[in-house]
Protein backbone atom coordinates (compact mmCIF):
# COMPACT_ATOMS: atom_id res chain seq x y z
CA UNK A 1 0.00 0.00 0.00
CA UNK A 2 1.39 3.60 -0.65
CA UNK A 3 1.84 5.58 2.06
CA UNK A 4 -0.93 8.40 2.90
CA UNK A 5 -0.35 11.53 1.48
CA UNK A 6 0.82 13.89 4.73
CA UNK A 7 -1.86 17.11 5.24
CA UNK A 8 -0.48 20.02 4.56
CA UNK A 9 0.92 22.79 6.84
CA UNK A 10 -0.49 26.35 6.29
CA UNK A 11 1.50 29.59 5.90
CA UNK A 12 1.17 32.12 8.71
CA UNK A 13 1.54 35.60 7.98
CA UNK A 14 3.14 36.42 11.66
CA UNK A 15 3.40 40.60 12.50
CA UNK A 16 6.17 41.55 14.56
CA UNK A 17 6.77 44.63 16.76
CA UNK A 18 7.64 48.20 14.81
CA UNK A 19 10.21 48.92 17.23
CA UNK A 20 13.03 46.86 14.83
CA UNK A 21 15.75 49.92 14.61
CA UNK A 22 14.37 51.92 17.41
CA UNK A 23 16.04 52.92 20.43
CA UNK A 24 13.81 51.34 22.74
CA UNK A 25 11.25 48.16 22.67
CA UNK A 26 7.90 48.47 23.61
CA UNK A 27 7.14 45.12 25.67
CA UNK A 28 5.39 42.65 23.06
CA UNK A 29 2.54 42.21 24.52
CA UNK A 30 1.32 45.49 24.43
CA UNK A 31 1.40 45.08 20.84
CA UNK A 32 0.74 41.47 19.67
CA UNK A 33 -2.41 39.58 20.98
CA UNK A 34 -2.21 36.21 22.93
CA UNK A 35 -2.73 34.36 19.83
CA UNK A 36 -0.03 35.57 17.86
CA UNK A 37 2.52 35.18 20.03
CA UNK A 38 1.41 31.88 20.89
CA UNK A 39 0.86 30.37 17.32
CA UNK A 40 4.53 31.94 16.71
CA UNK A 41 5.47 29.91 19.49
CA UNK A 42 4.40 26.80 17.56
CA UNK A 43 6.19 27.22 14.48
CA UNK A 44 9.60 26.26 13.66
CA UNK A 45 10.32 26.77 10.21
CA UNK A 46 10.15 30.16 9.30
CA UNK A 47 10.80 32.39 6.07
CA UNK A 48 12.31 35.90 6.73
CA UNK A 49 13.29 39.11 5.66
CA UNK A 50 16.48 38.80 8.21
CA UNK A 51 17.52 35.81 10.01
CA UNK A 52 19.10 37.91 12.57
CA UNK A 53 16.16 39.77 13.46
CA UNK A 54 13.76 36.68 13.12
CA UNK A 55 16.07 35.29 15.79
CA UNK A 56 15.48 38.35 18.13
CA UNK A 57 11.95 38.30 17.91
CA UNK A 58 11.64 34.66 18.38
CA UNK A 59 13.67 35.26 21.72
CA UNK A 60 11.44 37.45 22.44
CA UNK A 61 8.39 35.35 22.12
CA UNK A 62 10.12 32.80 23.81
CA UNK A 63 9.77 34.75 27.01
CA UNK A 64 6.40 34.72 27.20
CA UNK A 65 5.69 31.25 25.71
CA UNK A 66 7.52 28.39 25.45
CA UNK A 67 9.38 27.64 21.71
CA UNK A 68 8.39 24.47 20.08
CA UNK A 69 11.99 23.91 19.18
CA UNK A 70 15.20 26.10 21.07
CA UNK A 71 16.53 28.89 18.77
CA UNK A 72 19.55 26.82 17.38
CA UNK A 73 17.12 24.21 16.32
CA UNK A 74 14.57 26.33 14.87
CA UNK A 75 14.63 26.38 10.67
CA UNK A 76 14.90 30.19 8.97
CA UNK A 77 15.51 30.65 5.44
CA UNK A 78 15.92 34.02 4.12
CA UNK A 79 13.67 35.59 1.28
CA UNK A 80 16.77 36.15 -1.44
CA UNK A 81 18.36 39.68 -1.76
CA UNK A 82 17.42 40.49 -5.09
CA UNK A 83 13.51 40.06 -3.95
CA UNK A 84 14.22 42.98 -1.64
CA UNK A 85 16.22 45.00 -4.38
CA UNK A 86 13.47 44.39 -7.17
CA UNK A 87 10.22 43.58 -5.10
CA UNK A 88 8.62 40.58 -5.49
CA UNK A 89 6.49 41.29 -8.50
CA UNK A 90 9.50 42.42 -10.87
CA UNK A 91 12.13 39.40 -9.46
CA UNK A 92 10.88 36.77 -10.77
CA UNK A 93 10.92 34.61 -7.81
CA UNK A 94 9.83 31.77 -7.68
CA UNK A 95 8.60 31.09 -3.59
CA UNK A 96 7.36 27.25 -4.08
CA UNK A 97 10.64 25.51 -3.17
CA UNK A 98 10.91 27.44 0.08
CA UNK A 99 7.33 25.46 1.36
CA UNK A 100 8.97 22.26 1.64
CA UNK A 101 7.66 21.96 4.79
CA UNK A 102 4.41 22.95 4.64
CA UNK A 103 3.70 20.63 1.46
CA UNK A 104 5.61 17.86 4.08
CA UNK A 105 2.87 18.62 6.86
CA UNK A 106 4.48 21.21 8.81
CA UNK A 107 3.26 25.15 9.64
CA UNK A 108 5.70 27.91 8.41
CA UNK A 109 5.49 31.11 9.84
CA UNK A 110 6.43 34.17 7.28
CA UNK A 111 7.66 37.28 8.61
CA UNK A 112 9.26 40.72 8.14
CA UNK A 113 11.30 42.79 10.16
CA UNK A 114 8.49 45.09 11.36
CA UNK A 115 4.87 44.85 11.74
CA UNK A 116 3.15 42.40 8.40
CA UNK A 117 5.07 40.66 6.40
CA UNK A 118 3.96 41.01 2.56
CA UNK A 119 2.42 44.74 3.20
CA UNK A 120 5.23 47.67 2.30
CA UNK A 121 7.88 44.26 2.78
CA UNK A 122 8.50 41.46 0.80
CA UNK A 123 6.68 38.13 0.92
CA UNK A 124 3.83 38.30 -1.05
CA UNK A 125 5.36 36.10 -3.56
CA UNK A 126 5.99 33.55 -0.84
CA UNK A 127 2.21 33.99 -0.60
CA UNK A 128 1.27 33.33 -3.86
CA UNK A 129 3.26 30.01 -4.19
CA UNK A 130 1.36 28.83 -1.08
CA UNK A 131 -2.40 29.47 -3.03
CA UNK A 132 -0.62 27.94 -5.80
CA UNK A 133 0.39 24.47 -3.85
CA UNK A 134 -3.00 24.71 -2.42
CA UNK A 135 -1.70 25.81 1.10
CA UNK A 136 -3.96 27.70 3.47
CA UNK A 137 -3.14 31.22 4.08
CA UNK A 138 -3.70 32.56 7.76
CA UNK A 139 -2.75 36.24 8.85
CA UNK A 140 -2.36 36.93 12.14
CA UNK A 141 -3.01 40.47 13.92
CA UNK A 142 -0.65 42.58 14.66
CA UNK A 143 0.30 46.26 13.97
CA UNK A 144 0.34 47.51 10.52
CA UNK A 145 2.47 50.84 10.08
CA UNK A 146 0.71 52.32 6.88
CA UNK A 147 -2.74 51.68 8.39
CA UNK A 148 -2.16 53.17 12.18
CA UNK A 149 -0.58 56.53 10.08
CA UNK A 150 -3.43 56.51 7.80
CA UNK A 151 -6.05 56.66 11.11
CA UNK A 152 -3.95 59.44 12.67
CA UNK A 153 -3.63 61.06 9.70
CA UNK A 154 -7.09 63.12 9.46
CA UNK A 155 -6.53 62.33 5.78
CA UNK A 156 -8.74 60.08 3.25
CA UNK A 157 -9.23 57.01 4.68
CA UNK A 158 -11.72 55.89 2.03
CA UNK A 159 -9.24 56.66 -0.88
CA UNK A 160 -6.02 55.70 -0.16
CA UNK A 161 -2.27 54.33 -2.29
CA UNK A 162 0.90 53.13 -0.91
CA UNK A 163 3.60 54.05 -3.42
CA UNK A 164 6.47 52.40 -1.37
CA UNK A 165 9.60 54.69 -1.52
CA UNK A 166 10.47 57.86 -3.55
CA UNK A 167 13.42 58.59 -5.64
CA UNK A 168 16.53 59.13 -3.43
CA UNK A 169 17.71 61.97 -6.74
CA UNK A 170 16.42 65.29 -5.36
CA UNK A 171 14.97 66.52 -8.49
CA UNK A 172 13.96 62.86 -9.37
CA UNK A 173 11.69 63.23 -5.70
CA UNK A 174 10.78 66.86 -6.12
CA UNK A 175 8.78 65.75 -9.67
CA UNK A 176 7.27 62.94 -8.22
CA UNK A 177 5.99 64.63 -5.09
CA UNK A 178 4.49 66.93 -7.53
CA UNK A 179 3.00 63.83 -9.36
CA UNK A 180 1.61 63.09 -6.21
CA UNK A 181 0.27 65.90 -4.68
CA UNK A 182 -1.72 66.89 -8.01
CA UNK A 183 -3.16 63.21 -8.05
CA UNK A 184 -4.17 63.31 -4.22
CA UNK A 185 -5.61 67.18 -4.95
CA UNK A 186 -7.42 66.03 -7.81
CA UNK A 187 -9.05 62.84 -6.70
CA UNK A 188 -8.60 63.69 -2.55
CA UNK A 189 -7.30 59.79 -2.68
CA UNK A 190 -4.79 60.25 0.13
CA UNK A 191 -0.76 58.98 -1.03
CA UNK A 192 1.12 57.12 1.78
CA UNK A 193 5.10 56.07 1.24
CA UNK A 194 7.91 55.42 3.84
CA UNK A 195 10.91 56.26 4.14
CA UNK A 196 14.68 54.84 5.52
CA UNK A 197 15.48 57.05 8.42
CA UNK A 198 18.82 58.36 7.71
CA UNK A 199 16.60 60.29 4.81
CA UNK A 200 13.83 61.64 7.37
CA UNK A 201 15.58 64.83 7.17
CA UNK A 202 16.39 65.31 3.44
CA UNK A 203 12.82 63.97 2.96
CA UNK A 204 10.87 66.87 4.96
CA UNK A 205 13.08 69.35 3.55
CA UNK A 206 12.44 68.33 0.14
CA UNK A 207 8.31 68.41 1.26
CA UNK A 208 8.70 71.75 2.42
CA UNK A 209 9.91 72.64 -1.03
CA UNK A 210 7.88 71.07 -3.27
CA UNK A 211 4.09 71.36 -1.89
CA UNK A 212 1.57 73.96 -2.08
CA UNK A 213 1.03 75.65 1.16
CA UNK A 214 -2.09 74.06 1.89
CA UNK A 215 -1.37 70.40 1.25
CA UNK A 216 -1.92 68.49 4.35
CA UNK A 217 1.10 66.62 5.35
CA UNK A 218 0.87 63.78 8.04
CA UNK A 219 4.67 62.26 9.22
CA UNK A 220 4.06 59.12 12.13
CA UNK A 221 6.96 57.89 13.60
CA UNK A 222 7.81 55.66 16.32
CA UNK A 223 4.40 53.99 16.48
CA UNK A 224 3.25 51.73 19.27
CA UNK A 225 5.95 53.11 21.19
CA UNK A 226 5.73 55.29 24.33
CA UNK A 227 7.71 57.88 21.72
CA UNK A 228 5.34 58.05 19.06
CA UNK A 229 5.25 61.29 16.89
CA UNK A 230 2.60 62.18 14.92
CA UNK A 231 1.67 65.35 13.39
CA UNK A 232 -0.75 66.40 10.69
CA UNK A 233 -0.91 69.94 9.54
CA UNK A 234 -0.94 72.09 6.38
CA UNK A 235 2.82 72.52 5.00
CA UNK A 236 2.60 76.37 5.64
CA UNK A 237 2.45 75.24 9.14
CA UNK A 238 5.13 72.92 9.26
CA UNK A 239 7.39 75.41 7.93
CA UNK A 240 6.95 77.56 10.75
CA UNK A 241 9.10 75.03 12.46
CA UNK A 242 7.31 72.08 12.85
CA UNK A 243 10.17 69.10 14.13
CA UNK A 244 10.07 65.86 11.95
CA UNK A 245 11.14 62.58 12.67
CA UNK A 246 14.74 62.04 13.71
CA UNK A 247 17.28 59.80 11.87
CA UNK A 248 16.71 56.86 13.56
CA UNK A 249 13.23 56.00 13.45
CA UNK A 250 10.54 54.83 11.02
CA UNK A 251 8.56 57.17 9.84
CA UNK A 252 5.27 57.02 7.36
CA UNK A 253 4.41 59.70 5.21
CA UNK A 254 1.47 60.92 3.77
CA UNK A 255 -0.24 63.84 1.91
CA UNK A 256 -3.40 65.11 0.75
CA UNK A 257 -6.23 67.71 0.53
Amino acid sequence: MNAPTPLKGRLFLVPTPLDFGCAEQAPITEVLPALTLSTAAGIQHWVCENAKSTRAFLKRVGEIYPLIAPLPEQSITELPRHVHKKGDHQSGFDGKPLLTAALQGHDVGLVSEAGMPAVADPGSSLVRAAHDLGIGVVPLVGPVSLLLALAASGLNGQNFAFVGYLPQDAAERAARLKQLESLALKTGQTQLWIETPYRNAAMLSGLLQSLNANTRLAIASGLTLPTAHIQSQTVAQWKKGLKGPDGHTPAVYAIGP
